[in-house]
């Protein structure tokens, strides 16, 4: 599995003063799977913004003396980065902070918009100087814009939010109001609750709720503007059910947390789901199933509980592998996939396996999986996949972004099962989708090509930080 999801964003106002920047750093701990390369928090006391963003986990950025140094205060917005447009730079950490006319404004962002480079083309050439190669420098630069001529930081984003084309879950923070608003399709998640002493919190996912002791209120709806203040939260939906909803699937089978809950449906249940149609569609003869940790092991267990096959434990991951981890260089014989994972010999030995594993990419590390399990002497290796083949790009915050890499979009499912070294090989049917959410208001654009919003036509992640001598072909303004 080597498909990455590009943030996680979390927010808390409180009616008093306290160390909203260590409830934000819990709240990112609880949301570091959405995002490994970096992360910051920005802190509002009484209108004065403290800040620190750094490349990196949270653990590694926030020690106890650099948390120690951001004040106490009434609101702080926090993020945890994997960039799907713009480089791995200190420049691109965010919460974005932008100092205009009428004030100031913190800005985290997750997900991906299919028309940023048509809209920041439009902002270059009316004068607008750009210091990030991200995208959400670029809804920052029209919120700005538009709060200039409004009367509120709401009213801003509001109309800010109608250039905006695909996927956007934002918590922005300016000096007396945090906002928190999701794209019409509902493509990312967001939800917000309340902890015991009155605070307000909102994060991508409801694990992050947990973690810091507040109640889930619910999810903000596809569309929806909270405005939290002192006065309280306002629901604004002028731009609800004017699209489609279209969650991402994939959230449910690879990217949030298995004790998160998206849009009232449990991740962990959606998951042992997929693993119980596998079993039905995909069924094997075996004497064991295991899943490859993390996300292959609910839907392990679902089929073995559908199949009636014991379930094992048979990979273990080394969970503490982070940002200064040196990969092995071409000379050395040792790949990451063995230095992360590693089969528990005596569950695996003489045995015919169930493998269950989220998605194949590029095929790569399922081979290096299969080849570990081999070597521990499984006698069959049967592989089920709790997602469809990958057959096109994603737009929408995912790294998914070009075809020559998918392998399904060359190979057959028989040919691929040979190249990864299975027995079998088994997909999840995506006519089987909708069955692990209960309704069909998901995108599922990577396995079918049909895209709820126009396709962007510059698809580079580092598009802004191309050399000059790969752009020499192309047309330029300087």
């Amino acid at each position: 599995m080597a498909v990455h999801e590009e943030c996680g964003v979390f927010g808390v106002m409180s009616a008093k003063r306290k160390n909203v920047a260590r409830l934000t750093y819990y709240g990112l701990y609880a949301l570091q799977h959405r995002g490994q390369e970096s992360c910051g928090i920005v802190v509002n006391d009484d209108g004065v913004f403290s800040s620190y963003k750094d490349l990196g986990l949270v653990s590694e950025v926030f020690d106890a003396e650099r948390l120690s140094r951001l004040p106490e205060g009434t609101m702080a917005v926090g993020h945890v980065r994997y960039g799907t447009t713009g480089g791995n730079t200190r420049n691109n950490c965010q919460p974005i902070e932008v100092n205009h006319q009428k004030g100031k404004m913190a800005l985290a962002h997750n997900g991906n918009l299919s028309n940023a480079l048509e809209l920041r083309d439009k902002l270059e050439l009316s004068g607008a100087i750009f210091h990030t190669t991200s995208d959400t420098e670029t809804i920052a630069y029209l919120v700005t814009r538009e709060r200039l001529v409004t009367g509120s930081i709401e009213d801003a984003v509001s109309r800010a939010v109608e250039s905006l084309d695909g996927a956007y879950s934002l918590v922005l923070m300016s000096a007396t109001k945090m906002i928190a608003t999701r794209d019409p399709h509902g493509f990312r998640p967001l939800c917000y609750g309340k902890t015991e002493d009155g605070a307000y919190v909102v994060a991508s996912e409801s694990c992050a709720l947990s973690a810091v002791g507040a109640t889930p209120i619910r999810d903000v709806l596809p569309g929806e503007i909270l405005v939290f203040s002192e006065q309280g939260v306002i629901s604004r939906k002028e731009h609800c059910k004017t699209k489609k909803k279209r969650t991402c699937i994939f959230e449910y089978i690879y990217f949030a947390r298995p004790d998160s809950v998206i849009d009232g449906i449990p991740v962990s249940a959606a998951r042992i789901r997929a693993g119980e149609l596998l079993a039905k569609e995909y069924p094997a003869k075996a004497d064991i199933v295991i899943g490859v940790p993390d996300s292959g092991m609910d839907a392990a267990l679902g089929f073995s509980q559908k199949s009636g096959i014991p379930y094992g434990i048979g990979l273990i991951k080394n969970k503490y592998i982070g940002r200064t981890f040196i990969s092995p260089g071409q000379n050395e014989r040792l790949d990451q996939v063995r230095i992360k994972l590693s089969p528990i010999k005596h569950t695996i030995k003489d045995k015919r396996v169930v493998l269950v594993d989220d998605s194949i990419v590029r095929g790569t590390t399922s081979k290096r999986i299969v080849r570990l399990l081999r070597e521990a002497g499984a006698k069959e290796i049967h592989m089920r996949i709790s997602a469809p083949p990958f057959l096109h790009p994603c737009y929408y915050g995912t790294d998914i972004d070009s075809e020559e890499n998918l392998i399904a979009s060359h190979h057959k499912r028989e040919e691929i099962a040979a190249i990864i070294g299975v027995d079998t090989l088994g997909y999840l049917p995506v006519d089987k989708l909708h069955e692990l959410v209960g309704c069909r208001d998901y995108c599922a654009a990577c396995f079918t090509g049909d895209y709820p919003t126009k396709i962007p036509t510059d698809l580079r992640k580092d598009r802004f930080e191309g050399r000059l001598s790969e752009k020499k072909n192309k047309k330029t303004t300087v």
